[in-house]
């Protein structure tokens, strides 16, 4: 799987990102011709080279003709629309600035509808979110991750007057990421680059772990005094969230036993260190019902585990024969609900994703203590976990 890393040195903007994704490779000549399928807005770009504290990087710059009008938002989605880009391209571009509408309609209270763009909406904006939608789709991404969201502070002025840095709709679009304090009097993380944030990442604050193709470095305009004004992209391909162990199958058939006694004998391969026992039921010889009891376990345990079946059960043989087995990576870790604190598995899918379950016998507890359905736990434990 094809894994972007966005590494927010020092923040993010809508022409950083083009420049790394540049950098990274992306053709120009490509860029410029997929641009020009954008029609009804006049413009150019510029793209280049910048030395940043000696790190080489690439540069983009977009030049908006003279006169140009602000949009609403209905009318940014429609120039998308008619333009001759791919239906990839303008998909993940309508859902960026969809994303903005929808920051900026909630913090000046209106419909997202009906905002009307000034900074955002300027055909530098315009430019930059459709140039990332080409760059990331050409480059076949399938996957973003991004470290932490280092967030500068002061004051910005904006057609609506003085704002506060980060402006409220770069904060209401990086809900859910994880964020740092970056000590720069700077608005280091625009709207336009939190709102690509927020669309393309799934993982977030942490290197995921990949095996490097490349790495992309976007200029910012600024100077700062204490890090380099760089967007870092680094791509590559994602380790697989796998691992793999040596497990053995220990299974026989019984068809002339008492039921009543398998859970004794459950209980009994567990306690011995089974990892995992089934029992199944099979059509025998002579047309007779039997069950198939499985175990799973590791291998140095094959003799304790198969006395225990040989010595409770009726059976006269066991079979043992190994397996290796693929398993997501996964950790316990606690987690606050409005049940309390739950102990939770979670477990770290391969494309990226995390997913957490509660262990069964405390969720059974919360269940019973505060009478409220077991299901109804376990959706909490998911509700908060991905909030």
């Amino acid at each position: 799987m094809r894994i972007a890393y966005f590494d927010l040195i020092s923040g993010i903007s809508g022409d950083m990102t083009v420049a790394a994704l540049l950098d990274l490779g992306v053709s120009r000549q490509r860029l410029r011709g997929e641009l020009d399928k954008l029609k009804g807005v006049d413009f150019r770009v510029r793209v280049g080279r910048k030395s940043v504290n000696g790190i080489r990087a690439g540069r983009f710059q977009v030049i908006a003709g003279k006169g140009q009008p602000g949009r609403r938002w209905s009318g940014i989605r429609h120039l998308i629309q008619r333009s001759g880009l791919s239906a990839d391209v303008k998909a993940r571009a309508i859902a960026i600035f969809s994303k903005l509408a929808e920051a900026e309609a909630k913090v000046h209270g209106v419909s997202p509808e009906d905002v009307h763009f000034h900074e955002v909406g300027a055909v530098d904006s315009i430019v930059d979110v459709v140039a990332v939608a080409i760059a990331t789709c050409h480059l076949d991404i399938d996957a973003f991750a991004c470290s932490a969201v280092p967030l500068g502070r002061g004051l910005t002025c904006s057609l609506h007057g003085v704002l506060p840095v980060p402006a409220p709709a770069t904060l209401e679009l990086l809900k859910g990421f994880p964020v740092e304090d970056a000590r720069l009097e700077a608005e280091n993380v625009t709207p336009t680059g939190a709102a690509i944030l927020s669309v393309l990442v799934s993982r977030k604050g942490e290197t995921p772990a990949m095996c490097i193709d490349g790495t992309g470095y976007g200029a910012g305009t600024l100077e700062f005094p204490d890090r380099p004004n760089v967007l870092r992209i680094v791509l590559g391909e994602a380790a697989p969230a796998l691992g793999r162990d040596r497990m053995l199958v220990i299974e026989t058939h019984i068809d002339d036993m008492n039921p009543e006694i398998y859970d004794y004998v459950l209980d009994l391969l567990f306690a011995a260190g089974a990892r995992d026992v089934t029992l199944s039921p099979v059509q025998m010889k002579k047309n007779r019902p039997g069950t198939l009891l499985r175990i799973v376990a590791e291998p140095e345990l094959r003799d304790a585990l198969a006395g225990i079946v040989l010595r409770e059960t009726s059976t006269l043989g066991v079979r043992c024969y190994p397996v290796e087995r693929l398993v997501l990576r996964r950790s316990t870790q606690k987690l606050k609900t409005r049940f309390g604190t739950l102990t939770v598995k979670v477990a770290e899918e391969p494309g990226g994703g995390k997913r957490a379950t509660p262990e069964y016998d405390e969720a059974r507890k919360v269940a019973a203590s505060k009478k409220v359905p077991l299901k109804a736990v376990y959706d909490e434990v998911s509700r908060c976990f991905h909030a």
